[in-house]
């Protein structure tokens, strides 16, 4: 079997990289040593072409082209060109993509084609509240119509998605993100008894800014807490940052307590261990998730957990038994439950143990690649044969 993936954002040494590209590669890597062909093509970061083995993963990285208006034409074009020179020396069985990836893709005859709902422009257009691109709404009724069968990380994907765009007719199968519970697993105990961690794109759906507003409501029981935020840095539509407005707008209200938030800024995924371990409370208040891969890989290194309640957030964590839930709107609420992990330090102990079990049988590595390998042999090959 050979799989060829879509995706611009596969982990790339000194470029950052979001949670598409981290499942990406994880489950890639998993399929060669199950002696599947895997393919991996998109747009390079820089302005060259590139390609790279790293793991038994062939990874095709196409010149971006920089043509005002008309880039997506020449990026699809390019695309389309190295996957049938691939399929032409290594016939494809399956392409895979993200929610927009199949827009203007050829189809090729015999080759089965797949969109994995991540989470696509409508899916956040309503966390977001923000109206419907145009453009970006188009791309992605088109790359629904190309595709012969959809895969959903969560239910709650699946049904999100189903409000704004139809499935037309086709089978949506449902298989959770895996996580890598040997790389994520529990590391020595903490450096700080006081830390809380964030991971994520630095952006307002991922609710880190009612997180910072919750900052100072912690720091008037606990003094010396800090909050270590981990991410890269995201970029309004006039290319201003979304950190300076957080530096210039949210962190001048906090005082001298500002001097206890700490913008780590793009941390390279095998760092990334390393971030939680030091956690005494990981903290993901996002406004919206497909499933969000933070917070079960923290879960996985035993550490105790604030994740959202909208969402799949009830999918992933059972609240105060494997994590908490809280009001990502609410930096009130989101303090109460970082207030909670400081002061029952045993249970919430007993509740990382906990959570690591949950993560192991939910999102397990073996269970999930399993399920995945069937998925693309039975559910995508035999019946659309």
């Amino acid at each position: 079997m050979h799989i060829c993936f879509l995706i611009n954002e596969y982990p790339k040494e000194g470029f950052p990289h979001g949670g598409i590209g981290s499942f990406t590669k994880t489950l890639a890597v998993e399929l060669v040593k199950n002696g599947i062909t895997v393919s991996i093509v998109g747009i390079n970061y820089t302005k060259n072409d590139e390609v790279d083995i790293a793991d038994g993963v062939t990874i095709y990285r196409l010149k971006k082209s920089n043509i005002k208006g008309l880039s997506w034409y020449f990026n699809s074009r390019v695309i389309n060109k190295k996957i049938k020179e691939i399929h032409r020396d290594n016939p494809i069985d399956i392409v895979e993509a993200s929610e927009l990836g199949l827009a203007f893709i050829s189809k090729i005859k015999n080759i089965k084609y797949i969109i994995r709902l991540h989470g696509g422009h409508h899916f956040f257009a309503e966390s977001e509240k923000r109206k419907i691109n145009k453009w970006k709404g188009f791309q992605e009724k088109r790359s629904f119509k190309k595709s012969d069968v959809f895969v959903a990380v969560s239910q709650y994907v699946k049904s999100h998605t189903e409000k704004y765009l139809s499935y037309n007719g086709k089978r949506v199968c449902y298989i959770n993100n895996l996580i890598n519970t040997e790389f994520f697993k529990p590391a020595e105990k903490t450096l700080s008894d006081l830390k809380i961690v964030f991971a994520g794109t630095v952006c307002e759906k991922k609710g880190i800014r009612q997180l910072i507003q919750a900052f100072p409501i912690v720091k008037k029981q606990y003094p010396n807490v800090t909050l270590e935020i981990y991410g890269r840095d995201w970029f309004f539509p006039d290319k201003s940052s979304y950190i300076q407005m957080l530096k210039e707008k949210e962190l001048p209200q906090l005082g001298e307590n500002v001097k206890d938030i700490r913008f780590h800024g793009t941390v390279a995924y095998n760092e990334i261990p390393l971030a939680y371990a030091e956690a005494s409370v990981c903290v993901f208040p996002s406004h919206m998730e497909t499933q969000g891969l933070v917070a079960p890989e923290a879960m996985a290194m035993e550490k105790a957990v604030v994740f959202t309640r909208l969402g799949p957030g009830p999918e992933a964590i059972k609240n105060y038994e494997t994590g908490l839930l809280c009001d990502p709107y609410n930096p009130d609420d989101i303090a109460e439950k970082i207030l909670w992990v400081f002061s029952n330090k045993e249970k919430a102990e007993q509740m990382g143990k906990t959570a690591r079990e949950f993560v192991i049988k939910k999102y397990g590595l073996n269970n999930i690649v399993s399920k995945n390998i069937d998925f693309y042999r039975y559910e995508v090959i035999k019946k659309l044969d």
